[in-house]
């Protein structure tokens, strides 16, 4: 093997393996280790709205659930079909007070807010799955009954 090969091999077995150990202090920023995962993740409240969850709905039944939101529930936001931080917490205040939510009014569809939301379709939208916080499919549908309900 000539001299410069066996050279640029060697070097680049060292460089790989410098970048697998995050330990290559000359690498650009394009060549440099990740944080660690709890750097990376940023909270809900840094950003004053989160990304929109219709759970399914099309933008007219979204607009429907928000119309209504905004007759009973608080919603001050625009009715644009998207359910976003606002929808939520307005649904949540519903949620609250009817169907046993009792996590923060924060916005945030998880798991106890679509459990509340469970309770309400199992009872008044025909949802038969468990109340398990999942909004798969079945919730997604009684979901969708209700948003047709409220036009």
């Amino acid at each position: 093997m000539r001299p410069n090969v066996l050279t640029r091999a060697i070097v680049s077995a060292t460089a790989v393996a410098a970048l697998a150990a995050g330990t290559l202090t000359t690498a650009g920023t394009g060549f440099a280790a990740s944080p660690p995962a709890a750097q990376q993740t940023v909270g809900a409240e840094a950003f004053g709205t989160l990304a929109t969850n219709n759970l399914g709905l099309s933008t007219t039944q979204a607009k429907n659930i928000q119309r209504w939101l905004a007759r009973s529930w608080e919603y001050h936001g625009s009715i644009d079909g998207q359910l976003g931080t606002e929808s939520w917490k307005a649904m949540q205040r519903w949620l609250a007070r009817y169907w046993g939510y009792t996590d923060p009014i924060d916005g945030i569809p998880g798991p106890d807010t679509i459990k509340a939301l469970q309770w309400y379709l199992k009872t008044y939208q025909g949802y038969t799955g468990p109340i398990d916080g999942i909004a798969g499919a079945g919730t997604r549908a009684a979901f969708a009954r209700l948003a047709d309900a409220l036009a």
